[in-house]
């Protein structure tokens, strides 16, 4: 755990100087494992920080409640849609460098990843899939990305176009769509030569620090330790999902402090009018490029998957925060955003 007691203030960041009082780390702890009974949850990970520094970092409950493995810092957790703002970032970082233009087509004899496609398919641009306006795919029952399991990226993109048809025009209507995603990452493939994930790696990781970011396995089996095990009230539902194939919209697994480094580091990553366009909200008042917005301005995004529950939020006044659960019941997604507010006015020692 790190926290430094506030004895100062620069350029409206407060300035941290001593370890914590064991009674402040003993609230925060009661809070959080409250919580965790509260909700039946077995374990969470916790991180607050900004421009890369961790200001506080613990782990509460158990990654292995049978085996009786504490949290701790280092455990990673399935992120799900929190891969969103991930492939968000390196989408803009080739529009930025020129070589992808928010109005790129994606589909077609003129599109990116090409193919015979005409009509509404062949408008989908990338901007379309940035901001879940491609017209079509929407995350409920008929989830393309939930389908199919033994299917293989380019087929199941092919299948999907195929078979479930655009509701809407491009550009006319907010769905969002875990399968816009999933053809991001296909965009991202074609464009630099390498792997979703050997890129990612490469171009947002290194710079900003991240070295244990891993695209999460599928089965019990494929468990990455220091990784937790998710528990669901159907036993095994967690595991019966290929998360493997979910890589650019929901698949990467991480540590809170990984994507407290990841948010709180964007101008590393993108320039201003990057940061700007990517946060800028178009169709649907509350949701940008990648990122879950508001006027305030914040920017944040969840993820909830089988046995998943997690949340990353960067405030305006640039401090950011992660919480990550390995459980998830009706209501967590909300009580989670809400109880990182709750411990972050006790770890910051300021008004949020």
């Amino acid at each position: 755990m790190k926290r430094r007691a506030f004895v100062g203030s620069l350029a409206g960041w407060p300035v941290f100087a001593t370890t914590p009082e064991k009674s402040e780390a003993a609230t925060i702890r009661g809070i959080a494992e409250g919580f965790l009974r509260e909700h039946g949850i077995q374990g969470m990970s916790i991180a607050y920080g900004r421009d890369g520094m961790i200001e506080f970092e613990q782990g509460y409950g158990f990654a292995d409640a049978e085996r009786k493995e504490a949290v701790t810092p280092e455990h990673r957790f399935r992120i799900a849609s929190i891969s969103k703002p991930i492939t968000a970032t390196a989408v803009m970082m080739y529009v930025e460098k020129g070589l992808l233009k928010l109005d790129s087509k994606v589909f077609g004899p003129r599109g990116i990843l090409g193919g015979d496609h005409s009509g509404d398919v062949a408008a989908i641009t990338i901007d379309n899939l940035l901001t879940h306006t491609s017209g079509g795919w929407a995350n409920d029952k008929q989830d393309p990305m939930f389908k199919s399991p033994a299917m293989k990226h380019d087929e199941l993109i092919a299948w999907t176009l195929a078979n479930q048809k655009q509701t809407h025009k491009p550009g006319e209507h907010f769905a969002y769509s875990n399968f816009g995603y999933c053809v991001l990452g296909r965009v991202l493939e074609k464009v630099t030569g390498k792997p979703y994930a050997e890129h990612i790696r490469d171009a947002i990781f290194s710079k900003c620090g991240i070295t244990s970011m891993r695209i999460a396995g599928n089965t019990l089996g494929d468990r990455q330790p220091p990784e937790a095990e998710y528990l669901t009230e159907k036993p095994g539902t967690a595991y019966r999902m290929n998360v493997r194939r979910m890589d650019s919209h929901g698949g990467w697994m991480a540590t809170a402090g990984d994507l407290v480094r990841f948010a709180s580091q964007l101008p590393l990553l993108l320039n201003e009018e990057s940061i700007r366009a990517m946060t800028t909200h178009g169709v649907s008042a509350s949701y940008a490029r990648g990122w879950n917005v508001n006027q305030v301005p914040s920017r944040w995004h969840g993820g909830s998957l089988p046995g998943t529950t997690t949340i990353l939020v960067h405030t305006a006044k640039g401090i950011c925060w992660a919480g990550l659960m390995n459980g998830r019941k009706e209501g967590t997604g909300l009580a989670l955003d809400k109880l990182m507010w709750q411990m972050g006015r006790e770890v910051m020692a300021l008004g949020l």
